[in-house]
């Protein structure tokens, strides 16, 4: 059996996985749908746009009904703090969410305009909001979620849903927004041609460059905010007591530990080289390397984050001792350990099938195919 530290680590990084799992399976379906509107200028030209995604979207989004059953199942007071605490914003994210299964399934029932434009920004909305309300939500564990413990380990959540709207989180938004955008557009422009194509190349470049622009602006940020670091009582072989260490908050503290992990800094140059890598493998035509390189973008920007908050998972601004780490909100040995196994067997077969669908129903879709098959597509 793995000791309880090393099993801690080993599931920080699973659920790192599955958020970038997340964010690249499932981002480039809202990243399509936020260009829908756009890069599709006709009834056709949407169609096409909207079955480059469509084989494949809802088995994506299994990666965040996952992505939520990790945190329950190995953090679960992170789990039932934060989606108590930010309760209205996961509604505003699941109401978003409604609108893309209707919206796949219902646009092509009745041939007419207005019916299938009003779809059409319903999966505009379904894909635009839920990586700005995400970014926001990272924005807010950087600055601290305002929550706290009383003696009998209940968490009290003491801010308002506007207060998570503050300037450096809405940055963070607008941060993932670009960032999905890009990576979709990367994506129509893998599975489009003519056109269309060339729409999306221009949208990628937007977004990439406006994706650059504020995530260094949140990097310098980072520098000027307080950060979280514990002084005392962290016992990462410990049981979960989150009460039983002592937190200061310090400015810039969030970049310590780029000074004591050199090595870490590769995850924010990852984030510009593979924004970059995409953006000149489209201009060479290489459109399936760019979506490797987009990908690695995002795991270089969501990686920045968990390193610069570690071992911090849910800080808290009102309470600064009750803040949640991987040391202290974690389940027990057994559960880790049971969920680890389950994991080397069950993701590699997952990961397996998902190429092999990815593989079968690749190639570019056409005006021409989506006219041959009227009936057969969304």
């Amino acid at each position: 059996m793995l000791d309880y530290p090393t099993l801690k680590i080993i599931w920080w990084l699973l659920i790192g996985v599955l958020l970038v799992g997340f964010a690249v399976m499932d981002g480039h379906d809202m990243g399509v749908a936020t260009l829908l509107p756009f890069a599709g200028r006709g009834d056709v030209e949407r169609r096409v746009v909207i079955n480059t995604v469509g084989p494949h979207w809802d088995g994506n989004q299994v990666w965040f009904i996952t992505g939520g059953g990790a945190i329950f199942a190995a953090w679960p007071l992170v789990y039932a703090t934060a989606f108590s605490g930010l309760y209205w914003a996961m509604l505003v994210v699941l109401w978003a969410l409604f609108l893309r299964p209707v919206g796949f399934d219902y646009r092509s029932k009745i041939d007419h305009p207005a019916w299938r434009s009003a779809w059409d920004w319903g999966l505009f909305v379904g894909g635009v909001v839920p990586p700005l309300v995400f970014g926001v939500a990272f924005g807010n564990l950087l600055l601290g979620v305002p929550f706290g413990f009383d003696e009998r380990m209940l968490s009290t959540y003491t801010g308002s849903f506007w207060q998570l709207f503050s300037p450096f989180a809405l940055v963070c938004g607008l941060v993932s927004s670009a960032m999905i955008t890009f990576h979709g557009a990367v994506y129509l422009s893998h599975r489009t041609e003519g056109v269309i194509q060339r729409r999306a190349n221009f949208a990628a470049a937007l977004a990439g460059v406006a994706f650059l622009a504020l995530f260094t602006v949140a990097g310098v940020w980072v520098a000027f905010i307080e950060g979280y670091v514990i002084t005392s009582g962290a016992d990462p072989a410990g049981m979960s007591n989150p009460m039983a260490k002592t937190v200061a908050r310090e400015t810039g503290a969030w970049l310590a530990n780029y000074g004591a992990a050199p090595l870490t800094i590769l995850l924010p140059l990852l984030a510009y080289a593979g924004t970059l890598g995409a953006l000149w493998l489209l201009k060479s035509k290489r459109t399936g390397a760019a979506f490797v390189a987009s990908a690695a973008a995002l795991a270089g920007v969501i990686g920045t984050a968990g390193a610069s908050m570690f071992p911090f998972v849910l800080p808290s601004s009102s309470m600064p001792q009750a803040s949640l780490t991987v040391w202290d909100g974690v389940s027990s040995q057994l559960t880790l350990t049971i969920m680890f196994w389950a994991t080397l067997v069950f993701m590699p077969i997952i990961v397996i099938y998902t190429s092999w669908a990815y593989k079968v129903m690749s190639g570019k879709v056409t005006a021409e195919f989506i006219r041959g098959h009227d009936h057969a597509t969304y």
